[in-house]
């Protein structure tokens, strides 16, 4: 019985190779099957897509390499002598009354007076709203020096 199942086995097992030659693919057969050499010859605006990518990317490029941390033009700002709060003479800081701002010339010319700076803070106007006059006066800071 052993025999005749070892020979079975053995008949078997020579019928089939047992190395399958490996498949042969190429890059070129890829490139081919996807069509990829063609559709630049049916599509020649591929051609005028590539170049004005290209230059976009070379003027993005060209820009940021000449300046790219430039300062903007808010360096047009002239500021005066004194004009710092911790600067500030004594009779002038009395005078207000902790109220310290920053001083500019307006529109950098020296010619002109010094300028309290803006707040810092967010200033939110809602406008159409009735208070009292005691209200309005102590809450009510647009347009006033001191603010």
């Amino acid at each position: 019985m052993s025999y005749v199942a070892s020979s079975v086995a053995r008949r078997a097992l020579l019928r089939q190779p047992i190395r399958t030659p490996a498949v042969r693919r190429h890059a070129s057969s890829k490139i081919e099957e996807a069509g990829l050499r063609d559709g630049p010859r049916r599509d020649p605006e591929l051609y005028v897509l590539l170049a004005v990518m290209a230059g976009a990317a070379g003027i993005v490029g060209w820009y940021f390499g000449r300046k790219p941390t430039s300062v903007t033009s808010q360096s047009n700002v002239r500021i005066g002598q004194s004009a710092m709060p911790w600067e500030m003479e004594e009779k002038e800081a009395e005078g207000a009354k902790g109220s310290f701002k920053y001083q500019y010339h307006p529109h950098g010319d020296q010619s002109k007076p010094l300028q309290n700076a803006p707040s810092a803070l967010n200033e939110v106007i809602i406008p159409n709203v009735t208070l009292p006059k005691d209200l309005h006066d102590r809450f009510n800071k647009y347009g006033k020096d001191d603010y």
